[in-house]
C-alpha cells in the first residue's frame, strides 16, 4: 500500500482551524455569512437480524447550499439551540456557548468555502441502494479500509457501531470498543466508557465525528501525533471540519455529509481523505 497524496495540513489542531476560519484563511469572513435554516433529526434504529439498536439526535445548519452537522446524545441539545442559529452569522456561532453548536456552524462554513470534491482532497466512495443494514455495512467496509493496522493490531473504536466491528473483525484486527453509553456490542463484548484510559494498548483509533461536540478530539488527536499511531475518523458530524487536521494526527477520515445513509434506501456517496489504499 501507499500513502494517498494531494491533501495538504490545513490546520495544527481543532482550535488553530476555527482561529483561522475566524481570520479568513480559508475563504469569505464568517461575519458575513449566515445560517438560513437550523434544524434536529433524531433517529431510532435497530437493523434487521440484529439484537440491539441505537438513538441519537443530530443537529444541521444550512449555510446557502451547504449542510453542517454534530450529532448529540438524545436530549442533550440545549433548548433554543436550534432557534438561536437561524439568522445568525457563522462567526457568531464560532463563540456559542453549546459545543454542537459551534461544531455545527464550524463544519456549515467549510463544507460552503471547501465542500467535498477531489479539488479540496477527497475521494468519492459510492454507497449502493439497499436497506438499512446493506448501507451500515459498505460504510464500514470503507471506514475500515482506512485503518493502516496489521492483522493482529488492537484498533480503539471510540463511538460503537457494530458493522464497523465487523469490518474490523473480518480485517483480522482486535479492538476495544469504547462509548459513553456503555453497554455490550452484538457480540456480548463490554463497551468501555472511558477512551482516553485505554489509549496506552491500541495500536490504532477510529473515532466517531461526535468526538468533536463532547470535547473528547483533541486528547485523543495528541495522544495519536505523539505515538506517531493511526488515528481514523469516521464523519457524520464534522465532515468537512476534520479532513483539514489529516496530517495533524488525525491520519485519515471518512466524510458522510448530511443527508447520512440511513435517511435514504437510495445510492450515495461518501469521501475519503488520506490515508493509505
Amino acid at each position: 500500500m501507499t500513502a494517498s497524496t494531494g491533501h495538504p495540513v490545513a490546520a495544527s489542531s481543532y482550535d488553530d482551524l476555527v482561529d483561522r476560519v475566524l481570520a479568513g484563511d480559508f475563504g469569505p469572513d464568517p461575519r458575513t455569512r449566515r445560517i438560513s435554516v437550523a434544524f434536529t433529526t433524531r433517529q431510532a434504529v435497530r437493523h434487521e437480524g440484529r439484537g440491539s439498536g441505537y438513538r441519537n439526535e443530530v443537529l444541521s445548519l444550512r449555510l446557502a447550499e451547504a449542510v453542517g452537522s454534530c450529532a448529540v446524545e438524545p436530549g442533550e441539545l440545549p433548548d433554543g439551540a436550534v432557534d438561536d442559529c437561524v439568522g445568525a452569522d457563522v462567526a457568531r456561532l464560532l463563540e456559542h456557548e453549546s459545543p454542537p453548536v459551534r461544531v455545527a456552524a464550524l463544519d456549515a462554513y467549510l463544507m460552503h468555502a471547501l465542500p467535498h470534491g477531489p479539488e479540496n482532497g477527497a475521494r468519492p466512495f459510492p454507497l449502493p441502494s439497499g436497506t438499512s443494514l446493506e448501507k451500515s455495512r459498505a460504510r464500514a467496509r470503507a471506514v475500515a479500509e482506512l485503518v493502516d493496522a496489521a492483522p493482529g493490531a488492537t484498533v480503539l473504536v471510540v463511538g460503537v457501531v457494530n458493522s464497523l466491528l465487523e469490518a474490523l473483525r473480518a480485517r483480522g484486527l482486535a479492538y476495544v470498543p469504547c462509548d459513553l453509553k456503555g453497554g455490550t456490542t452484538e457480540w456480548g463484548e463490554p463497551v468501555r466508557t472511558d477512551a482516553l484510559a485505554e489509549l496506552a494498548r491500541c495500536d490504532a483509533v477510529l473515532a466517531s465525528g461526535m468526538t468533536l461536540g463532547n470535547g473528547s478530539f483533541e486528547p485523543l488527536r495528541r495522544h495519536a501525533q505523539r505515538r506517531g499511531i493511526p488515528l481514523v475518523m469516521f464523519a457524520q458530524t464534522g465532515s468537512a471540519v476534520l479532513p483539514r487536521l489529516v496530517g495533524s494526527g488525525v491520519t485519515a477520515v471518512c466524510a458522510e455529509p448530511y443527508p447520512f445513509f440511513w435517511l435514504d434506501g437510495g445510492p450515495g456517496i461518501i469521501h475519503r481523505y488520506g490515508g493509505v489504499l
